[in-house]
């Protein structure tokens, strides 16, 4: 295997692994049946995971008090590490006055699929509307993030977790790579320069313009779609995932491309989340990381580019991995090309744009979006999708 002196430090300083194997995790899996359980929710699962094999780095458990209010208020780690949001595990009030601090407890799955194990260390009741307005910058339970908060358990435990079983015949599974496994494959195709870019809807023309004029100065570019839980109005994952093989097949250069999945849940926290987002990246090996116009936002609830002026609040050693910050992209018709505000000199009259609305319109009625906005590929794929859905 290439050598990894080039690659990027995780976020916190060293790669969390709290995957229990061999003697360990057989250990563990004779001590579950005496344990109280608590039930995970797929967030929860997801969250398990990415803690687990080191993506959330440097967190090793859901957030105790201490920690939650500290990302809550300050967007530090009590230690001084930057972090966005909490990461927490919420339970009723009925199941956290079977637990006491200092437990061993179960992690299983809807199912009753045994997931992992926690330490309990602390069980504290949250202001729900002060992490609501502080974390998504609204109370209003229109919000997706938070209509999820308020819907969610009203006490929150905290702990280190460890992960004995991850996730069954998981979704996408060729894609599926750990932090340790991306660096493996950065390292052997000698990448030191990696852009990530994170999606959770089909590319277009301009997500493929703002990769590339990314790539133009990157060694590699890590397409890092994320496939958890996401609105119900989202496209679904695996029509998106067909768009992606699709696109970067017949367009980028396979040997400076990389698709893999991202196993997160949605949060729809804007700003916040796209340092989140960033972080988990350099988890991952990258040390670039691209934020366009309105990144995790929903509805109308943050700035166009709110998620780009947050990077400011820290300095760069901070964060420890570069952002990319891009206008909103366009087809221009004097231009002849796509540009942004920042290279185009022409009126909004010479300008393709097309509403959500409008796009959505054509594909239902089997039509292909104008070659400038959408690959044919791609739109073929939605297209098929809309007619089965």
């Amino acid at each position: 295997m290439a050598k990894l002196e080039h690659a990027i430090l995780p976020h916190g300083g060293s790669l969390v692994d709290r995957m229990l194997r061999g003697t360990l995790r057989a250990s563990a899996i004779e001590r579950v049946e005496k344990l109280r359980r608590v039930t995970l929710s797929a967030v929860g699962i997801s969250d398990l995971e990415l803690i687990a094999n080191g993506a959330f780095s440097p967190l090793t458990g859901f957030m105790d008090q201490a920690s939650y209010q500290s990302v809550v208020d300050e967007m530090y780690l009590p230690n001084g590490v930057v972090w966005s949001m909490p990461i927490t595990l919420p339970v009723s009030e009925e199941q956290a006055h079977t637990l006491k601090i200092g437990q061993e407890i179960a992690l299983g799955d809807e199912s009753g699929r045994l997931c992992g194990l926690m330490e309990l260390s602390d069980i504290y009741r949250p202001d729900k509307h002060r992490e609501a307005q502080r974390v998504f910058r609204t109370t209003e339970d229109k919000h997706p993030g938070v209509a999820r908060l308020f819907g969610q358990g009203d006490v929150y435990l905290g702990g280190q977790v460890w992960q004995i079983n991850g996730p069954e015949n998981p979704p996408f599974a060729n894609y599926r790579l750990s932090p340790v496994e991306m660096r493996k494959v950065f390292a052997e195709r000698g990448w030191r320069r990696i852009v990530a870019f994170q999606t959770r809807n089909p590319i277009h023309r301009a997500h493929e313009y703002i990769q590339k004029a990314a790539l133009e100065i990157m060694d590699g570019l890590l397409v890092h779609p994320l496939v958890g839980e996401t609105k119900s109005d989202d496209i679904p994952a695996d029509v998106r995932m067909r768009s992606y093989e699709a696109l970067l097949r017949d367009y980028y250069p396979q040997d400076r491309t990389q698709l893999a999945v991202y196993p997160a849940a949605m949060r729809y926290a804007g700003p916040r989340e796209a340092i989140f987002h960033a972080l988990a990246r350099k988890n991952y090996g990258c040390t670039h990381f691209i934020v366009g116009r309105d990144h995790a936002g929903v509805g109308t609830y943050y700035g166009t580019y709110d998620a780009q002026r947050i990077f400011d609040t820290f300095a760069p050693h901070e964060l420890g991995i570069t952002p990319l910050f891009f206008e909103h992209s366009f087809f221009c018709r004097t231009c002849g090309q796509i540009v942004s505000s920042k290279t185009c000199p022409h009126g909004v009259e010479h300008h393709m744009t097309l509403s959500g609305t409008a796009v959505r319109a054509l594909l239902s009625n089997g039509e292909l979006p104008p070659p400038e906005f959408s690959r044919p590929e791609v739109a073929t794929i939605l297209i098929e999708a809309y007619r089965k859905g």
